[in-house]
């Protein structure tokens, strides 16, 4: 005997196994893959990276592709989900260290041309490129931050959770 089509439950069926994939208990934490979107806000609200307008990002919870206290903000979350975490500086990009800010002299830029404050210039080092912010020139000197532009500066994570599943 053939079975009967009837209308509308295939696509019914298709919808129930969806909603049941995504309410299943996997939460963002080790051994979990995850699919999500986020913007990274300074405190006054200004945007400074997002993957919104853009493909999502996907990455194994603890491979190192997250900062760990962005990581730990979202551990827990399960697919569906939004949320908003301050993260402190120490957690996000680290603290500025004093260490990081050097004073070169101006010969070593002669390759740059003319350096201004402002100005971003990369350093070869023994770990690949090392960019730098000038921050002051003077007459045979100049002062180069070393720090990530980011360091020092408190964050708004905000993240949607797309897809959770186990690795």
């Amino acid at each position: 005997m053939d079975s009967a089509y009837v209308p509308g439950f295939r696509e019914e069926a298709y919808a129930v196994n969806d909603l049941i994939a995504r309410s299943s208990d996997v939460v963002v934490g080790p051994g979990t893959c995850i699919r999500l979107h986020f913007s990274i806000l300074l405190v006054d609200g200004s945007e400074v990276d997002s993957t919104r307008g853009a493909e999502p990002a996907v990455f194994t919870f603890g491979d190192g592709s997250l900062l760990p206290g962005f990581e730990n903000a979202i551990a827990g979350l399960r697919e569906g989900e939004s949320a908003q975490f301050e993260i402190a500086a120490r957690d996000g990009f680290g603290d500025c260290k004093e260490v990081n800010i050097q004073e070169l002299p101006i010969a070593s830029f002669a390759a740059v041309g003319e350096l201004e404050p402002g100005l971003v210039v990369s350093f070869g080092s023994p770990d690949g490129e090392l960019p730098g912010v000038v921050k002051a020139v003077g007459k045979n000197k100049a002062i180069v931050d070393f720090n990530h532009p980011l360091a020092g500066r408190a964050l708004i994570f905000d993240v949607t959770i797309l897809n959770v599943r186990p690795v």
